[in-house]
């Protein structure tokens, strides 16, 4: 282990050319807390300036078949929503401050990370755990992979710069994930740009192996190593894209809702539940976020995701807020009936909505303001 890893929820060391990284929390299916976060912070700050390092590849920790643990299975289900919630309970904004304030640092790094940084997406991928792999310059999924962004089920918004890759996939497929939360296969993923190509689970083992004793002769070398084992992938969107392209598209979520209802089709029917689970204000604050996000840099759509962040918990404080709420429902008491407020997306208004981009900072006291 890395000694710039200091909680034990992340294995870091270099092996041969390469710096390998291990998400150890298997048991929260690898959800980042603010330990983790600093630690991939440490651990990529030190290998970006060390010329023994020539790439940088991540996994995550899985459950073994007989209750243990093992590599693979899991790659990062997102953040420690618990903790987020316990803190905004408690009214300890500074820690959920220092959360967001990092982990999106470490999104912006890892964007623009000048070595190959290998994201090997087996299993659940959600949330933060896409944040740390979509900036990655070679995404690998499985047959076993997963990946969402559902945020706003628990009141939230697709963050870590969900704005800005969401915003990039082809048509209107953004607001939809966005709003949605649906999750991917393999298949759709690479057909969205979410992911670079597909490898058989059974083969990750030796792959990493590979990495770790293979001498690359230089960066590109260890890309190829990689993406010539990708498999023939039916690349090809099992989504209703002629559908997904009329409906988001139109101006709002009640619009949107009209439409669907209207349909006889079982994917608007199914599609128009997703909605109607989410929270209403939180859907037309994502939506606004999408389209806003899709003429911005990486940076400034992380300082945007910022505010709105810190207004998720500052706008109604404790109990009253939609993403504490969103998360008591989900993962605290579990009963599935969040009560939000606004209850229905014709009693959102505009104000409600801008009021999540109105900025608390001025541009030189941005928590995020020198991320280039």
């Amino acid at each position: 282990m890395n000694p710039l890893c200091t909680s034990g929820q992340v294995l870091a060391g270099v092996e041969g050319r390469m710096g390998l990284i291990t998400l150890n929390r298997a048991k929260a299916l690898n959800a980042l807390s603010l330990p983790m976060v600093q630690d991939l912070m440490r651990v990529l700050h030190s290998w970006q300036a060390d010329p023994t390092v020539m790439g940088v590849a991540i996994r995550g920790m899985g459950k073994g078949p007989h209750g243990g643990e093992q590599p693979f299975g899991t790659f990062c289900a997102g953040g420690d929503i618990r903790f987020f919630h316990q803190a905004a309970l408690a009214g300890d904004y500074r820690q959920l401050a220092n959360f967001f304030n990092e982990e999106y640092t470490l999104n912006h790094l890892i964007h623009t990370y000048p070595k190959p940084f290998i994201a090997l997406m087996d299993g659940v991928c959600m949330g933060g755990g896409m944040g740390i792999s979509q900036g990655a310059s070679l995404r690998v999924v499985t047959e076993r992979s997963s990946i969402a962004m559902p945020e706003t089920a628990i009141g939230l918004f697709p963050d870590v710069g969900g704005g800005y890759f969401l915003s990039r996939c082809p048509g209107r497929v953004g607001e939809y994930l966005a709003l949605t939360g649906q999750s991917l296969g393999p298949s759709d993923a690479i057909a969205i740009g979410l992911a670079d190509g597909a490898i058989p689970s059974g083969q990750l083992d030796s792959i990493w192996a590979g990495l770790a004793q293979t001498p690359f002769e230089n960066a590109n070398a260890i890309e190829r190593f990689v993406a010539i084992k990708f498999i023939a992938h039916h690349a090809a969107l099992t989504m209703q894209r002629s559908q997904i392209d009329a409906v988001f598209a139109l101006e709002g979520v009640p619009a949107m809702r009209q439409a669907l209802a209207a349909s006889a089709s079982d994917w608007a029917h199914a599609t128009l539940a997703q909605l109607e689970r989410n929270s209403p204000l939180m859907l037309a604050v994502t939506l606004e976020q999408i389209r806003r996000a899709r003429s911005m840099s990486l940076a400034d759509d992380l300082r945007m995701e910022r505010t709105m962040v810190y207004h998720c918990f500052h706008l109604r404080p404790g109990e009253a807020g939609e993403t504490v709420e969103g998360i008591r429902a989900l993962a605290i008491d579990k009963d599935r009936k969040a009560r939000w407020n606004p209850a229905r997306s014709e009693e959102v208004t505009p104000t409600q909505v801008q009021s999540f981009f109105d900025s608390p900072w001025a541009v030189a006291d941005h928590p995020l303001r020198n991320l280039a």
